[in-house]
């Protein structure tokens, strides 16, 4: 077996990061800068694991001709055609003291192609649901298949409730956890050989941000040891990285314990992810308790970006995933509140790459042609005569204004000089088509009506 020191004798490997990497603007820590520029990350693929993609070319090459920047990648095998990062031998076993070069290979294809495209890809190291039900059944770390252990060590070859209910002892080898025991070390050395791997490839590159888990609901002793673990690894290498975790109860954030703890510790959790705000809320809701989670991390310093990977929005499941339209409002609250990233959620459960999420991409990166986002700040005290949902407001002092429409409506908007010292411009959000309003009002206040029953975005400009 290898010795958990190998890792040390591969640290020489890594290429040490540069001024140009990825980190939070030194200006505004709300945002993301990368190469020496801010940048508001939008993401929309069909896919969680790019890497493992036939059409990962055609994917990435589709998110950047409509403005998207952003991608999760979950280091997961579960699904379809998907490859583990193991050595199969010939008896059906796996030996976890070496790798299959296909999975690797793949992986350093989607890292250089992104880097190339000036794409961001946020990792997820563990995702939980490859490690229960079916997919645990094929996992080569199930004791079952592999040569290097046997159940002895503390990990059953059957876990056949949902990952939520937190008992597969994989996710409890740090010690002092729940399910912790001394044999469950032989695993996480395996772990932590899975990790240097991964970080041989991911520490040449500027371009990645490190999530530890997908919707963890572990207790955070597990994030917080592969956020140490990662951050040390690099600093070894001379290369800073940005670590959080992602926290299932983001969808009720003020009684969620993690959620606050995250929130409150900036010098372990870099940025913050908040996915599954994106789930069970909808509408005002939604508004109301994202609008909390970004006032919570504005009163805890240094600032951080806050991020949403996943924003679900499709098949309208029992868990809370929303319809299609509910993924569009969402992306677009996220961004009127000041959230540095965001991205459409696979389908079904999400956007994923359909023309609705390709077009909301580009009605936002169009109001970015007029004012950016990190110069707004939210501004529903303008709106008059407004029933819940009906429209948000956003606004850069009083130079330009934003109104989004999520579906039809009609409100009033309450403005610092009258209506006509403003250029008004309306943006469908379902198509990105832009049009010129005429607007002759010598008011302060102005009425604006929605101008498509999808939805859209009223920018208005200050004229010079």
């Amino acid at each position: 077996m290898l010795a958990v020191s190998c890792s040390e004798q591969q640290a020489n490997e890594y290429t040490s990061g540069t001024d140009n990497s990825l980190k939070p603007w030194t200006s505004n820590p709300k945002y993301w800068q990368y190469k020496g520029k801010p940048v508001l990350l939008l993401g929309a693929t069909d896919n969680d694991n790019l890497y493992q993609s036939p059409d990962m070319m055609d994917q990435l090459d589709l998110l950047v001709k409509n403005g998207g920047n952003y991608i999760r990648n979950t280091m997961s095998s579960r699904d379809s055609l998907d490859v583990w990062p193991f050595k199969m031998l010939d008896n059906g076993n796996y030996d976890l003291n070496d790798w299959n070069a296909e999975y690797w290979s793949r992986f350093e294809n989607l890292l250089k192609a992104a880097d190339k495209r000036a794409v961001i890809v946020q990792i997820e190291v563990w995702d939980r649901f490859d490690f229960s039900r079916g997919p645990w059944k094929l996992n080569p770390l199930n004791p079952e298949n592999n040569i290097n252990y046997d159940s002895l060590v503390g990990m059953s070859s059957w876990y056949p409730k949902h990952p939520a209910t937190d008992v597969q002892p994989f996710f409890h080898t740090i010690s002092g956890m729940p399910l912790y025991s001394p044999s469950l070390d032989e695993v996480r050395k395996y772990q932590e050989l899975y990790v240097d791997k991964l970080l041989k490839y991911t520490l040449q590159f500027g371009n990645v941000l490190y999530c530890m888990n997908n919707e963890t609901s572990t207790p955070k002793e597990w994030g917080m040891y592969w956020m140490d673990y990662i951050s040390n690894r690099a600093a070894e290498a001379d290369k800073k990285v940005y670590v959080t975790d992602m926290f299932d109860h983001y969808f009720t954030p003020q009684s969620c314990d993690n959620c606050n703890y995250e929130i409150e510790t900036p010098e372990l959790y870099q940025f913050v992810d908040v996915s599954q705000i994106n789930s069970r809320n909808f509408d005002q809701m939604h508004w109301d308790s994202l609008k909390w989670i970004v006032e919570a991390r504005n009163r805890v310093e240094p600032l951080r970006p806050v991020n949403c990977v996943k924003t679900y929005g499709g098949m309208n499941s029992s868990w809370g995933s929303g319809s299609n339209q509910d993924g569009v409002e969402r992306l677009v609250r996220q961004m009127l509140l000041g959230v540095a990233a965001g991205r459409h959620h696979r389908g079904p459960h999400g956007n994923g790459n359909n023309e609705n999420a390709l077009a909301s991409l580009r009605s936002i990166r169009k109001i970015e042609e007029s004012v950016k986002f990190w110069d707004l700040e939210p501004a529903m005290e303008i709106l008059g005569d407004r029933t819940d949902n009906e429209a948000y407001a956003a606004r850069n002092g009083d130079e330009h204004y934003v109104i989004y429409f999520p579906l039809d409506g009609s409100v009033t908007v309450e403005l610092p000089l009258e209506a006509n010292q403003y250029r008004f411009r309306w943006i469908e959000i379902r198509t990105g088509a832009e049009q010129e309003i005429e607007v002759d009002n010598c008011d302060a206040n102005v009425n604006l009506t929605s101008l498509s029953d999808t939805g859209g975005f009223y920018i208005l400009s200050k004229k010079k």
